[in-house]
């Protein structure tokens, strides 16, 4: 019996290779050039499964140029990539790797906020210049972490690997979500509860994990950084569109918040000029860019899809309602 027909956007980590062609016949993409939309509309034609990434869209003009398509198995978390209720309407299972990433991106998210607070980018480039000219009392002095309020956008999983990193820095922990959690999680993380104008209004730090969805597109617009201290430094590594870009430069340029740290961008790979200001850290979408969790990624991926192929509800899907009943 014919191995079902893969195409996987990229190359892959080798343990997720190992995953797939042990049970499916898989095109790889490779290359440095990320490939074109035409050329994936080409060659998934005659796939039963795609193996993609958040770049690559997956719309009605997609699945309708693959009919055979059953398994969309994305290599993130996020999945707005994907239009899901399409690949609903036309039986295809849609899958993401959630939980892998969580702590990897806790920690990149950390890793912003203390290198702008502390100026490590100026630093940096001050040391590489060969301008530096010796240690001097107030020579690039920044901001301190410890002691300081952390200010937590979206309690999820991300959220709450933040405060539990807070606890270390002796930090005060606000968070707001759309729901508020339950009691004995705040406790346990020493988290308080905040709307989200109040948790600007108090935060000297702002760090941002929601999902982009509707609702939280755009939801950081030029009136809330006004909102925020302008001692605060603004964090992002969730999605870019959860921010109006203009309204940050607009609050960065009126010195209305102290600085910010980007893994993320409205329009990527476009960074707007105005955010490449010595006051904010830029970075270019690598928050869970570590070997070993991009590999997990990777392989969760290909177990999305060999499940199918088994015959098994595959462990990640995000329209479980195509299954049901199967």
């Amino acid at each position: 019996m014919p191995k079902p027909k893969v195409l996987s956007t990229r190359a892959l980590f080798p343990a997720a290779r190992k995953i797939l062609d042990a049970d499916c016949d898989v095109e790889y993409m490779t290359g440095d050039v990320r490939p074109s939309r035409e050329d994936v509309l080409r060659r998934v034609k005659d796939k039963e499964a795609l193996v993609c990434l958040l770049t690559d869209k997956v719309n009605d003009e997609l699945l309708r140029n693959a009919p055979k398509l059953r398994v969309v198995a994305n290599v993130a978390v996020g999945f707005d990539n994907i239009d899901v209720p399409a690949c609903t309407k036309r039986g295809v299972v849609a899958t993401n790797t959630p939980g892998v990433l969580d702590e990897t991106t806790a920690d990149f998210a950390w890793t912003l906020m203390m290198a702008v607070a502390r100026r490590i980018g100026e630093g940096e480039a001050l040391a590489r210049s060969g301008k530096w000219t010796g240690w001097d009392l107030d020579q690039l002095v920044g901001a301190d972490v410890w002691g300081k309020t952390l200010g937590i956008v979206g309690f999820g999983r991300i959220g709450r690997a933040m405060a539990r990193r807070a606890s270390g820095f002796q930090m005060r922990v606000l968070y707001t979500d759309a729901q508020r959690v339950a009691e004995d999680v705040e406790q346990s993380l020493h988290a308080e509860f905040r709307d989200f104008d109040s948790l600007l209004a108090e935060s000297d730090y702002v760090s941002v994990h929601v999902p982009l969805t509707p609702e939280t597109h755009g939801m950081f617009s030029s009136p809330k950084f006004f909102r925020m201290k302008r001692t605060a430094f603004f964090i992002n590594t969730s999605r870019g569109a959860v921010v109006d870009e203009a309204g940050l430069v607009a609050a960065l340029e009126a010195g209305k918040i102290a600085g910010a740290g980007l893994d993320v961008y409205e329009n990527e790979p476009f960074i707007l000029p105005g955010l490449k200001r010595p006051n904010v850290v830029l970075a270019p979408h690598i928050a869970s860019a570590s070997l070993e969790t991009r590999t997990k990624m990777a392989c969760i991926a290909a177990e999305n899809v060999t499940a199918l192929f088994r015959g098994q509800r595959p462990p990640n899907m995000l329209n479980p309602e195509v299954l049901n009943g199967k």
